[in-house]
């Protein structure tokens, strides 16, 4: 068999495919439950890789792609050809290629540390260029262009997935990850942003969270005083589960699958279903402990809360933001496009009462992980590739950066004050018209849910679904002359960090909070513990 692999290098996890390059069938799907650089979201990527060095990220990120090549059995010298898609930040880390021009937003920076813009235009190389797969000598690399710089090969596989460059209606698509990728077309214009929503959309950085994979709960409904909870099974299905009483977690009646944790559109049901039946009245959760409870032990607090309001808030602020700078309102725009894995599991019912499809939306569309759609096609089709690099070029876009506008940040600011700080709804809407913002109203009662896909990878293969839920990268470093009191392991808060009796430290990177926590960094009273020391390790 002719064996090419496609990936989508996603900020909260990879996902492969080996394909059969004669037929374009697909064999077997590897996914990840997080990405193997330290850090959940991509700003903390991206200051890993500026402070202590791209050689490092590139390492991680190589070692994470070789372990998924081994978990789908592909060795070496059979791979003819592999393709790979994401942002631009994890495409750059992948290839080794200079990141500083997406770390800073202002031009003035650039300038003044004479950051030049990389060339990120379509292109296929040796794989075995890259460094770390030089035993890949018959492989070919295939990457897909970004638009500008700022808006990567994820952006474009949305836009073009969603028929927005064929279509002149008024239309917004989003993708539902860590990075909040989002397009807005207006009058011919395609106005893009990224809303860095953060993890708790793939179901990080709450407490029982986890990405979409076997055994999480992805839904939540009321079926009288009690919790339905639905659960994806092994092949990603959704099944089944317990029956539970929310303020005890007493189990009313058993369900077909055992939960371990739960999606991010879990979440955002439980959150729906919370605020209509008034468990939920922001921002508090009113049960007697002011938790939620579910299936297996596993619960969902008011901390959990405000993590997924920043991000619901995030979104929305950016749909804002986007209407703003078209020239357009909010209740002008009808379809929405939604993609991402949490794009496809989430209800999209659910998902447009708590405001993460725009309010007047009355057509949606949910079309799947984008990303790896595009990987695979040009996997399969070079001419695909150039006709992506053509597309890229001949978009009339404008990037809004959402760091530097005043659109989004006053925005954010009243969406923290709703979800975190009890502000009224009303009170959001009459602050956005005082700002002379894009309103929002309330909820169209009319919406069309176009759920294209079933699950956000459509097709698994003959040799079905693994999930690698351990990535196999590791940072590790001799502390010498450590006094061996052993603070740092002590302070991990995600038991990613070690230590044997000899100063030897090794950090499991796919658990690391990286530059939001960095713990283990001050906990040394020798102040013996540095980061820069740090190198790439095997298993």
């Amino acid at each position: 068999m002719r064996t090419g692999v496609a990936i989508d290098l996603g900020t909260s996890g990879f996902r492969a495919q080996k394909i059969d390059l004669e037929s374009g069938e697909i064999k077997k799907t590897v996914i990840t439950l997080r990405n193997p650089l330290p850090g959940a979201n991509v700003m903390d990527h991206l200051d890993f890789a500026i402070h202590y060095g791209l050689d490092k990220a590139h390492g991680l990120s190589a070692t994470a792609v070789k372990n998924i090549l081994n978990e789908l059995g592909v060795k070496p010298e059979e791979m003819e050809k592999f393709s790979i898609c994401g942002n631009p930040i994890q495409l750059s880390i992948f290839q080794g290629i200079p990141i500083e021009d997406l770390a800073y937003a202002g031009e003035r920076k650039k300038q003044k540390y004479h950051i030049e813009e990389q060339n990120r235009d379509a292109r296929i190389v040796p794989l075995s260029e890259i460094t770390g797969f030089e035993e890949f000598k018959n492989c070919k690399l295939y990457v897909p262009p970004a638009i500008k710089h700022e808006v990567g090969a994820d952006a474009l596989a949305l836009i073009v997935k969603a028929g927005m460059i064929e279509s002149d209606e008024v239309a917004i698509a989003t993708d539902y990850g860590t990075n909040a990728e989002m397009a807005l077309k207006s009058n011919g214009v395609i106005y893009t942003g990224s809303a860095a929503a953060g993890p708790a959309l793939e179901g990080q950085e709450i407490e029982y969270g986890s990405i979409a994979s076997p055994h999480t709960i992805c839904d939540v409904e009321f079926e009288g005083n009690n919790l339905r909870c639905y659960v994806l099974d092994k092949d990603m299905k959704t099944a089944i589960g317990d029956l539970v009483n929310p303020k005890t977690g007493e189990v009313v009646e058993k369900g077909e699958v055992t939960a371990k944790g739960i999606t991010g559109t879990g979440v955002i049901a439980l959150i729906e279903a919370g605020m209509r039946n008034k468990l939920i009245v922001l921002p508090k959760i009113h049960t007697p402990e002011g938790i939620i409870y579910l299936q297996d032990g596993i619960k969902f607090t008011e901390k959990d809360l405000i993590a997924a309001g920043r991000a619901i808030g995030a979104l929305r602020a950016g749909h804002i933001t986007l209407c703003a700078a078209a020239g357009i309102e909010m209740e002008d725009l009808k379809i929405a496009h939604m993609s991402g894995a949490a794009g496809t599991y989430m209800d999209a019912a659910k998902a447009h009462q708590v405001g993460m499809i725009p309010y007047n939306a009355s057509y949606v569309s949910q079309i799947g992980n984008t990303s790896l759609t595009v990987a695979r096609e040009i996997l399969l089709s070079e001419d695909r590739l150039w006709e992506l690099q053509a597309i890229a070029k001949e978009i009339v876009g404008t990037h809004v950066m959402f760091a530097t506008s005043e659109a989004f940040k006053e925005a954010y600011l009243l969406e923290l004050a709703y979800w975190n700080e009890g502000m009224a709804f009303k009170m959001l809407q009459k602050f956005l018209k005082k700002k002379k913002l894009p309103m929002i109203s309330e909820p169209s009662t009319i919406l069309k849910i176009d759920r294209q896909v079933e699950r956000d990878i459509p097709v698994l293969g003959e040799e079905g679904l693994e999930v690698l839920e351990k990535v196999g990268t590791y940072l590790t470093m001799i502390i010498e002359n450590c006094q061996g009191c052993k603070k740092c392991v002590k302070v991990c808060p995600t038991g990613a960090l070690r230590m044997d009796d000899k100063g030897l430290v090794k950090i499991r990177t796919d658990l690391c909070d990286g530059a939001n926590c960095q713990r283990c960094l001050h906990a040394c009273p020798d102040d013996r513990f540095k980061w820069e020391n740090l190198t790439v390790a095997g298993v």
